[in-house]
């Protein structure tokens, strides 16, 4: 089995329990938590992040958060320490008729890495707008110069809670939340609607939607699309993860033909649901398929890319050396507050058979479809974890072998997932009072985004090598009365989402 490194390793002490606040290397005490295998560097103080990117200027690494309060840039120069260089303010983005609140929420936001334009998605609840009414759509910032943020314009879209770029940036993707008043009936969720931004100053939207029929048949909720390096688009939502190509000549499985994949007539390769048990029908929040490209065809395998900075290759996750196809497993996310026992989970399941088009067959209602389950991992049960917070997976990054995962009020954690089928803790870091929203490498550096507490600069510590090399698990202790009452307060500061309930909580101010 392959063994990773995590770049040069800062060998001081940096090993912090809950019970301690020794200083981590140079010198910066931690905030209080439950902290193991984990070297702390500072944090970035904010509220109410969403989602954060990389992009980069020559041989300059911007670093792009957008949250309630906008868009802001940080630049990298010491990854270790990101200093603000511009700002795009919440009160910016206000349209007319928005009088309260604030921007809510382009959950992974993706930026075009040639044009240098950035692509916010608009919740139709920003603003503390009624999500069966509130508008919807994308703003596009111009981000040329990362100290002066301009937007160029705002493009209504009839979906609006997640924007994924397609085809190197020429069309978006936009789907959710639950629709809209003037939506048809039969819709639980939206589906997602393709938007034409070749003309960046005059965008299209489609009127047709694709993705639709995902919930056995019905229209549901399309939540978010992640990109592989073979370009196929992977749809998560209720009902599953689905797999669409977008360019090309393609063999469709549906349609029993090759046809032509276009970004708003995309051809379905492979997907389906998860096997029960499960929250939500399926993975509603996002995943991730490592592989490597097409041979004789053009790959992603080290370009950057507009929602992370390099999509997952296949030596991201499993150890092939195991016996897995480059591409034969996708990881997903399965967002659900709930008790801990049933919150959302982070799942390993395998595509093998999957690509002959049974996640879009018209039988779905009485025979659904369902990947073979490969590995499940939660903080439930293996920590003793109290059911105080929530226990839900959101989203995660890999990079050799490693997930660096949000998990809420679980704060983030760190998994050896190279046996997809015993996938295993090697690192945590709960800071007590958080909420873990998102991570994103940057080299050995980890920026883990706490929507509560802002960016918190990481890497893992030696002792995460260790605990990788032996297989040996590291568990997070219990909360304490004391941790489990500030998880208490953060979920305080939610509510449900009035169509699909805990599994997309939404800020109680907003």
């Amino acid at each position: 089995m392959r063994r990773r490194r995590f770049g040069a390793l800062v060998l001081v002490p940096a090993l912090v329990l809950s019970i301690g606040v020794a200083p981590a290397p140079g010198g910066v005490t931690p905030p209080p938590g439950d902290i193991h295998n984990i070297e702390y560097y500072g944090t970035v103080p904010m509220s109410g992040m969403t989602s954060m990117q990389t992009v980069q200027y020559g041989n300059r690494d911007v670093l792009f958060v957008t949250g309630r309060f906008g868009l802001r840039s940080y630049d990298l120069s010491d990854p270790l320490d990101p200093v603000e260089l511009g700002h795009l303010d919440s009160d910016e983005l206000m349209l007319e008729g928005d009088t309260r609140g604030t921007f809510w929420q382009s959950e992974s936001t993706n930026y075009d890495q040639k044009r240098k334009l950035a692509f916010l998605s608009r919740d139709p609840r920003a603003f503390s707008q009624a999500q069966n009414q509130g508008i919807a759509g994308v703003y596009i910032v111009d981000i040329r110069d990362p100290e002066n943020l301009q937007l160029k314009l705002f493009h209504e879209v009839p979906a609006g809670h997640t924007t994924t770029c397609i085809n190197d940036c020429q069309f978006l993707w936009s789907g959710g939340p639950a629709p809209n008043v003037d939506q048809p009936d039969d819709w639980i969720g939206r589906p997602i609607f393709v938007t034409d931004v070749r003309n960046p100053n005059a965008p299209y939207t489609y009127p047709d939607p694709i993705d639709t029929g995902r919930w056995r048949g019905e229209t549901d909720y399309s939540h978010d699309v992640q990109v592989d390096n073979q370009g196929v688009a992977w749809v998560s939502g209720r009902g599953g993860v689905r797999g669409y190509w977008t360019q090309g000549r393609q063999w469709d499985p549906v349609q029993e033909r090759y046809r032509i994949a276009r970004a708003w007539d995309p051809v379905p390769y492979a997907g389906g649901e998860l096997e029960a048990p499960y929250t939500m029908s399926g993975a509603i929040h996002n995943s991730e398929r490592p592989v490597d490209g097409l041979p004789g065809q053009r790959s992603g395998v080290g370009q950057r890319d507009s929602e992370r900075p390099f999509r997952p290759d296949a030596n991201a996750g499993a150890d092939l050396d195991l016996g897995y196809e480059p591409g034969e497993l996708i990881y997903v996310t399965d967002e659900a507050f709930l008790p801990c026992p049933n919150a959302g989970k982070f799942w390993i399941a395998s595509l093998k058979g999957s690509d002959q088009g049974q996640a879009w067959a018209d039988d779905r209602a009485e025979s659904p479809f369902q990947l073979e389950t490969v590995g499940v991992w939660s903080p439930f049960e293996k920590e003793g974890s109290t059911d105080s917070g929530t226990c839900s997976a959101h989203y995660f990054k890999m990079k050799d072998g490693i997930v660096a995962g949000a998990w809420y009020t679980q704060g983030f954690r760190f998994l050896d997932v190279t046996d997809p089928t015993n996938p295993f803790q090697i690192a945590y870091w709960r800071p007590d009072g958080g909420s873990g929203n998102t991570t994103l490498w940057h080299g050995d550096v980890i920026y883990a985004g706490d929507s509560v507490r802002g960016i918190d600069v990481l890497k893992l510590g030696p002792g995460a090598d260790v605990a990788s090399a032996s297989q040996a698990e590291v568990l997070a202790p219990q909360f304490t009365p004391a941790q489990a009452a500030a998880a208490n307060r953060v979920v305080a500061n939610l509510r449900p989402d009035p169509a699909f309930g805990w599994s997309c909580a939404v800020p109680a101010d907003l």
